[in-house]
């Protein structure tokens, strides 16, 4: 009976850990869920294109880390460790990231150069990717995914996505059989975006230190240039100061 009685607490206890672990894990789901689009296309001969992609958001970046930290047990070192790295990763300074995924269950996609098949829509602008999966340029049946990057500034500076509200990727429907003639494109809308946890803690301190090391070297790289030209010009300028002297003698 005793024993009984102890297994049944047990198992109460599991399964108390077990709904709690689930309802922890619901919100972070459902904000990752919130960032992805997904849509499958079909041609006449039931051959299947689904294409799955996902705007790395702030709310989405800060779910995905939670998320990750609550299923690996992650102290909190581990955690900022992970979140320095992913952030590394995505260079979100300088690039707007999605990931793309395509599960082509047909015949193979051809979409080589694959910058040239999809457009980033901000407002009426639209930009091309700055780097992508280079897998994408190769024939492509079953599972493929990879990273496709977007400038985060235009070319005089200025956040691309300050003061957007909506945004909009645009794949060329030429890639496979299954899309020839339709249309493929996705919506966002950014200014629902709550996130940016991630921008603070030790983690965010590490990349804003790799920012600053990189900027340094860049600018000794200019002082050195500059000094180049300086030195240059104070030898030509001693050189024509020495034949003003003769001309003058």
């Amino acid at each position: 009976m005793k024993k009984f009685f102890g297994i049944s607490i047990l198992s109460g206890i599991l399964m108390l850990t077990l709904i709690s672990a689930v309802a922890s894990a619901a919100p972070y789901d459902e904000i990752i869920r919130k960032w992805t689009r997904q849509e499958t296309y079909k041609d006449d001969f039931q051959a299947e294109l689904t294409i799955k992609v996902t705007y790395y958001a702030s709310e989405y970046i800060d779910a995905l880390i939670q998320k990750e930290a609550e299923k690996n047990l992650w102290t909190k070192d581990e955690m900022e460790n992970y979140q320095y790295q992913l952030l590394k990763s995505l260079s979100l300074e300088e690039y707007v990231p999605f990931y793309i995924e395509f599960d082509n269950r047909g015949p193979a996609m051809h979409m080589a150069p694959f910058n040239e098949q999809i457009t980033l829509w901000v407002g009426k602008k639209q930009y091309k990717p700055v780097d992508y999966e280079k897998r994408f340029n190769f024939a492509l049946t079953g599972k493929r995914g990879g990273f496709v990057y977007f400038p985060r500034y235009d070319e005089k500076g200025k956040p691309i996505l300050e003061g957007v509200k909506t945004i909009r990727l645009v794949i060329n429907g030429g890639i496979s059989a299954q899309t020839i003639g339709k249309t493929i494109e996705f919506y966002w809308d950014i200014d629902k975006d709550s996130g940016g946890a991630y921008l603070a803690g030790k983690a965010a301190e590490r990349l804003e230190a790799d920012r600053l090391i990189k900027r340094l070297e860049k600018l000794n790289d200019q002082k050195k240039e500059l000094q180049k030209q300086l030195d240059e010009l104070d030898k030509e300028i001693q050189k024509i100061e020495e034949r003003l002297k003769e001309l003058q003698n």
